[in-house]
């Protein structure tokens, strides 16, 4: 039972986060969701519209996406100050590609009842739900709000995120290409292995000639990033599930994985990706002080 004097913390962060919802609702982790909008309406993300809805209608129409509202956010926090959460760690989708984690920050200004630590992944997908996830596991044995700031902020800076795509088009139209170039390169069947900086932009890690290169150069990356020590992996994908289920099965038999996921990529991903991602997320196993 917690005394008076422990901390009562939560932990949020966005639908990028790609955790699913039986994880969410296991470890208490609230989800703020970005939104994905048509010219006609509007849905949650991964709350009411799925990402092969959104795929699927591609060719009609590819909507935009936005961030959760100022007050959206301010309804999640009023809930738990009212809960009597006296710390929240809120982590977010690289500022790089997204405001989301900006907007959060100004509106946690308003609650200074509550300490709140809202942190900027400088990722997206499970580069930032693995942090997430390991606060939350750290938080079922520790009420000690710091060193579960400091494990997240650890687990953020070690994790590498690797992903291909069918095409370069969607990342180009949204505007969150970064430093990731390849309009030759798409002619000549060129495939950039996509990364994400330290500045949370796109970045080109590799280039790879054809789809089928470019997932066999995803798990030498896998095989190269696992040799030593433990690790948490993710397949991830977009509209891309055989492809990915394949790279899954081969990463079952690699020795140094203790945990290994597989997950489906938010709507809003999907907005910005277009069907066809494939990806790897790699984070080693740390404790606070590591």
């Amino acid at each position: 039972m917690r005394q008076n004097s422990d901390p009562k913390i939560a932990i949020v962060t966005d639908s990028t986060s790609d955790l699913n919802k039986d994880m969410t609702e296991e470890l208490g982790i609230e989800i703020l969701p970005l939104h994905v909008v048509y010219k006609d309406r509007e849905y949650l993300d991964g709350l009411n519209i799925s990402p092969n809805e959104v795929y699927d209608n591609m060719d009609v129409e590819v909507p935009t996406t936005s961030l959760p509202s100022p007050a959206e956010i301010s309804n999640l926090f009023s809930r738990l100050r009212d809960e009597n959460y006296t710390h929240v760690l809120s982590m977010h989708i690289s500022s790089g590609l997204s405001g989301t984690y900006e907007t959060v920050s100004q509106v946690a200004r308003d609650f200074k009842e509550m300490k709140i630590e809202v942190m900027d992944s400088k990722a997206l997908s499970m580069g930032l739900g693995f942090p997430v996830l390991e606060a939350a596991r750290k938080l079922q044995t520790s009420t000690d709000f710091q060193e579960i700031v400091k494990l997240a902020q650890n687990v953020s800076g070690k994790t590498k995120l690797y992903f291909v795509l069918s095409t370069l088009e969607y990342l180009k139209r949204g505007g969150r290409i970064g430093y990731v170039s390849g309009t030759i390169g798409e002619l000549l069947n060129i495939k950039p292995i996509i990364s994400i900086n330290s500045e949370g932009k796109y970045i080109t890690y590799a280039k790879v000639r054809g789809r089928d290169q470019s997932l066999k150069k995803l798990f030498d990356i896998l095989i190269e990033s696992t040799q030593t020590g433990q690790y948490l992996v993710a397949i991830v994908h977009g509209g891309a599930e055989q492809e990915a289920r394949k790279l899954w099965q081969k990463a079952k038999e690699l020795p140094n994985i203790k945990e290994l996921f597989f997950n489906q990529i938010s709507p809003v991903m999907g907005v910005h990706t277009g069907p066809g991602l494939v990806g790897v997320i790699i984070s080693p196993v740390v404790t606070a002080q590591s």
